[in-house]
């Protein structure tokens, strides 16, 4: 059941994306809101109250009405609810528009587009990035993109299906990625400030949930591209930074394709911000940066190679995991 409805929803999203003034997108943000105003009262153990209040009752909803209706109605219409779920939670596009929009640009010569669609991607000044930090900073981010809306909403989704669960890891992962996010921001919305005690309370729930999906993350890319680089890019990285998830995926990324990454997405957490690394070999090595060529327009398509040759991974292995689990 797992295998056709991540099938069915990657299909529906890619002939209907889903538009971002969706009802269930605003209700979620309404309700972190609320949650928010209420219970943030800037004590340690009240971020912890407020995140769980935030994400608890979206994860039980998803799999209350999924066991209700394996219960009650059966398996192909709680399969339908898995697609609904699956459709709302999982999908390229609702960031690949970004990335087609800026490659297009860089493909017809004209930079200044590729720099505003950076820049309205990222809500960032990207007036005076030069050409090729504009490929690498698009690689970075669709990487990342393409980890927190499809690979890690995969392997949430299978785990906990597998438990009779349905769509709850769907909904856990892109949840406390959400929230991660969402609350970052010191001020929204022109409210009370975001407290430092819910800020660190989100943050550390979403680096203990996204730990093994990146590297899961990390692992499909090097079976797909250059696996010894990838994994030696990957290890090097995880030696000096052991729980940066986002930089597990681009150390990765980066020597699958030979591709030097190391822009804003995998320097701007200030605990990359150190003192210059040596290898085993005492080479020195910039913090944050991995070694490869300078981004090139051409890396643009070995990224959209690389990640669609990694979902067709994850399709073939969700397969088999689900006919065993039939026969079994």
């Amino acid at each position: 059941m797992s295998f056709f409805a991540i099938l069915f929803a990657l299909l529906l999203e890619q002939a209907r994306p889903l538009s971002r003034a969706n009802p269930v997108h605003a209700g979620i943000r309404a309700w972190t809101v609320t949650v928010r105003q209420n219970f943030d009262a800037g004590r340690e153990h009240h971020g912890w109250v407020a995140w769980g209040l935030a994400l608890v009752p979206a994860v039980l909803l998803a799999a209350g009405v999924y066991w209700l209706l394996m219960r009650w109605v059966g398996w192909p219409i709680a399969m339908l609810w898995n697609v609904l779920v699956l459709y709302v939670t999982l999908g390229f596009r609702q960031f690949s528009h970004h990335f087609t929009r800026i490659r297009d640009a860089l493909e017809s010569g004209d930079e200044t587009a590729a720099r505003e669609g950076l820049a309205q991607w990222r809500q960032v000044d990207a007036s005076e990035v030069p050409r090729s930090e504009v490929v690498r900073h698009v690689i970075e981010y669709s990487v990342l993109s393409a980890h927190r809306h499809v690979f890690g909403v995969l392997f949430w989704f299978t785990v906990l299906a597998a438990l009779g669960l349905g769509p709850a890891g769907a909904v856990m992962f892109r949840m406390a990625e959400y929230l991660s996010r969402y609350w970052s921001r010191n001020s929204i919305g022109g409210a009370a400030p975001v407290s430092e005690r819910l800020q660190a309370s989100a943050k550390q729930a979403w680096t203990v949930l996204d730990w093994l999906p990146a590297r899961m993350t990390a692992l499909g890319f090097a079976m797909v591209g250059s696996f010894e680089e990838a994994i030696d890019g990957w290890r090097f990285h995880t030696k000096h930074f052991p729980n940066d998830n986002d930089g597990v995926i681009l150390a990765a990324t980066a020597g699958a394709i030979n591709v030097r990454l190391g822009g804003s997405a995998l320097k701007m957490r200030e605990e990359l911000q150190v003192a210059p690394i040596y290898d085993d070999e005492d080479t020195w090595q910039e913090p944050g940066v991995t070694p490869g060529r300078e981004a090139e327009t051409s890396h643009l398509r070995s990224v959209v190679g690389l990640v669609w040759r990694s979902v067709v991974v994850w399709m073939l292995l969700i397969a088999l995991l689900s006919l065993a689990r039939l026969l079994g």
